[in-house]
């Protein structure tokens, strides 16, 4: 099950599982959307479900579409998630809510409705898309920031709650990435470009990259391909780790 499946890492993600043969359940809010992004993975069954993660009963219909669309429910990868690029004192307090909202309680509903059939079975894979901003938090995103943070203990608690019965919960922490939300129409480079008073969102995209030690932004596929193996069985002893994938933004060694 994946969220945010539409596009960007989500999409990415649902093509690389269906490549190595998973039957996956793709949820957005658009169904023409997931119908097109369905389409163009290969490999596996690609399933869709039109469904506003931010509703309280979401879980409850991601499990059920599951059920009855490609099975039961071993992984699920909460990627649904926006940003902004604005100062903290212009961040009204809607705002702040619906950052919680979309990055902290719709990942607990969806956990809370799918893994207690995984902890059952014994096995299972959770993987929430966080951000490098919950790690070191961004100026320029301060409600995303707040709440990847929050996403990111609210992982660990999981973690050390399922471990033991072979759910294992991880996080991942991308840095900027060439997703729509950073280069499609009125995106982060764009918004980026605006406030920083650059010539426009290609400059941006230039300098969110040299920003980075490895001198470049993220492609979707290197952030998908981190999060296929957490959900793999390769990943057999990783649990509660918050995985940089952000080109050594970061600059922590814990």
């Amino acid at each position: 099950m994946v969220t945010g499946a539409s596009r960007g890492i989500g999409l990415a993600t649902a093509r690389a599982l269906c490549a190595e043969g998973a039957s996956v359940l793709l949820t957005a809010r658009s169904q023409e959307d997931l119908e097109a992004a369905a389409e163009s993975c290969a490999g596996g069954r690609a399933a869709v479900l039109a469904c506003d993660v931010t509703d309280p009963g979401a879980g409850e219909r991601i499990l059920a579409a599951a059920r009855a669309t490609v099975g039961d429910a071993e992984v699920l990868v909460n990627n649904a998630g926006t940003a902004r690029w604005r100062d903290l004192d212009d961040v009204p307090d809607t705002d702040w809510q619906a950052a919680w909202d979309l990055n902290v309680m719709a990942p607990l509903r969806a956990m809370r409705a799918l893994v207690p059939a995984m902890r059952e079975r014994g096995w299972g894979r959770v993987v929430n898309v966080s951000s490098s901003a919950g790690k070191r938090p961004s100026a320029n995103m301060p409600e995303y920031s707040v709440a990847k943070a929050a996403m990111l203990s609210l992982s660990r608690l999981w973690a050390d709650r399922c471990a033991a019965d072979g759910v294992l919960v991880n996080a991942v922490c991308p840095g900027p990435t060439r997703s729509e939300l950073w280069v499609g129409k009125d995106g982060l480079a764009q918004q980026s470009a605006a406030l920083s008073g650059l010539a426009g969102a290609e400059d941006a995209v230039a300098k969110a990259g040299a920003g980075r030690p490895i001198g470049r932004m993220a492609e979707v596929d290197e952030i998908a391909s981190a999060i296929v193996f957490l959900c793999s069985e390769r990943a057999s002893y990783v649990a509660g780790a918050a995985w940089s994938v952000d080109g050594g933004t970061v600059q922590v060694i814990i």
